[in-house]
Parts: C-alpha cells; structure tokens; sequence
C-alpha cells in the first residue's frame, strides 16, 4: 500500500508542476481509454494532434491488450496519462501468456488488486531513459521500489532477461516493448 501511495504522490507532484506551467487549449472528452477511466481524469482529454501518451501507445497496439486490461483493472490509465516522464516496460500479450496458466486471470480478479499494481509498477520508472544511454549492469528504481538491471551485449539490450524488442517514444516518456513479464523479486 505504501508503495501505491508514493507512486501516487511523485505523480500527483508531477501533475501539479506541470499544470502550474500554465497553457491553454481546450479538451474533449471521448476515446475508448476514457471512458474505462473513473472521474474522467487524464486519460478523458482527447487529443488527436499530439503524440501519444504511454497508455495511448499500449492502447493504439493489438500486442498490447493483456496490458491494457491490466492498466484498467488497477485503475492506473489516469495515473500514467498524466505528464511523467515514464519509462514502461510494456509486454506484449506473447508474454503474459509464458505465464503459468491462470496466472493473468488470477491477477485481474478484485482479491489481486496490489499483486497486481505491484507486478505493474514494477514495470514503469519515473523518469526517461533513452536506450542509447543504457549501460550494462545498470540498475534502474521502479516505482514498486525494486530494481530492475539493464543487460547490454552485442547491441541487444535486456530488461532483467528480458529482450527489449521495440522502443516507442510516447509524450510523457518512452515504451520499451519486452518479450517476458518482469516479476518484482518477492513475488519470484
């Protein structure tokens, strides 16, 4: 619980030092992202001009379903709409399903709620990092307060084992896509 709530204060904090910048425009609501989301918060702003957000990424891609309902079913679409900047660690649908059987549908009943925020916010870091950037061995704090270690050889570059098979920038952050689940260590 402690970990949901800090996550939820850096973002909050982020939120609120971006509004305070100041801009103008106006807002729409629609987008089938929005109307999942309770109290039509970030995620409720249509723009159909800009680049997309993270969660917009996750959504705009057919290998990224299982995530997107996992998004959902955490309440954390509005959360990671918000300004970031994120770095996400998005498997594919190809990656839940390495999963032991039951184990998807298992985390997305009510009873699994903060097994499942954990799993999710173990795949998000607050903050941009940029492949070119990435070293190997490095360790990179995610939001469930855990690391995660970069693997760089050959000129593949690895997430804890797992290939980081595509790189999407989005406008609150960037999307590595990977091909396995990250599992917070206490859960392994």
């Amino acid at each position: 619980m402690r970990t949901h709530k800090t996550f939820l204060a850096i973002v909050l904090s982020i939120s609120l030092i971006a509004s305070s910048c100041g801009g103008s425009g106006t807002t729409e609501t629609a987008s089938s992202v929005a109307e999942t989301s309770v109290g039509g918060g970030q995620s409720a702003v249509q723009d159909d001009v800009s680049q997309k957000d993270v969660v917009r990424v996750a959504v705009g891609s057919a290998a990224h379903t299982t995530l997107v309902t996992a998004l959902k079913t955490a309440e954390y679409v509005d959360v990671l709409s918000n300004a970031g900047p994120f770095t996400v660690f998005a498997p594919t649908n190809d990656a839940f399903n390495l999963l032991p059987a039951g184990t998807v549908e298992g985390l997305l009943k009510p009873e699994s709620k903060d097994a499942l925020r954990n799993i999710l916010e173990y795949h998000v870091a607050v903050g941009v990092y940029k492949l070119e950037n990435l070293k190997d061995g490095q360790t990179i704090n995610q939001v469930n307060l855990e690391n995660v270690t970069i693997g760089v050889k050959d000129g593949k570059y690895t997430v804890n084992g797992a290939n980081i098979i595509g790189t999407v920038p989005a406008s609150n952050g960037v999307v590595y896509v990977v091909d396995a689940v990250l599992l917070p260590p206490a859960i392994k």
